[in-house]
């Protein structure tokens, strides 16, 4: 079962979850309520010309966040300018919010794109949409151009959406993966 706006704003109020900055008013639409984005993005390296290179997740040991902080660099969006992101780039990014989703609030959420930036290409998660219960932390996005032309993303556009679902009971085991409290950086 979706919430709706006002299942959303009662659920805050009620401490059932949070999201901290709290959204304003003017966020939230039928059944879904937007997050804005953070300053930070993680731009991958371009690769040494002659430099072969491939991801190994079935390696014993991986770990996607080392991982990623090795092969990107942090950028901060400039205030003024915004950051330019050319047409099939992925970057990674975060939501200026953090959602706490309890561990006993029955609930999960979805991260989905905004209709007005996927009609100009602008891919917002690859194919991790879910939140799970019990994660607490900002949300990082994937963020990828299809379209034709460079996209300027700016600190504090909205970027996404989250879609509140019901759950049939609680789990046996929150979400305690290795992006529980990540932070932007």
């Amino acid at each position: 079962m979706i919430l709706t706006d006002r299942e959303i704003r009662n659920s805050l109020e009620a401490g059932q979850f949070d999201i901290l900055p709290r959204p304003p008013i003017d966020h939230y639409s039928s059944t879904t309520v937007d997050l804005t984005l953070s300053p930070v993005l993680r731009i991958y390296k371009t690769p040494p010309q002659g430099m072969k290179q491939a991801v190994d997740p079935g390696q014993p040991g991986f770990n996607a966040t080392r991982l990623i902080n090795s092969l990107t660099d942090r950028q901060d969006i400039d205030p003024s300018n915004g950051f330019d992101l050319d047409r099939g780039v992925l970057i990674l990014g975060w939501t200026n919010e953090t959602v706490d989703l309890k561990e006993n609030c029955r609930v999960a959420a979805r991260v989905e794109g905004k209709s007005s930036l996927a009609r100009v290409g602008l891919g917002i998660h690859v194919t991790a949409p879910i939140i799970h219960t019990g994660f607490k932390a900002p949300i990082q996005l994937e963020i990828i151009n299809h379209g034709p032309l460079p996209i300027c993303l700016r600190r504090g556009m909205r970027i996404c959406q989250l879609v509140f679902e019901q759950t049939l009971g609680m789990p046996d085991r929150a979400y305690k993966g290795q992006f529980l409290g990540q932070t932007a950086s």
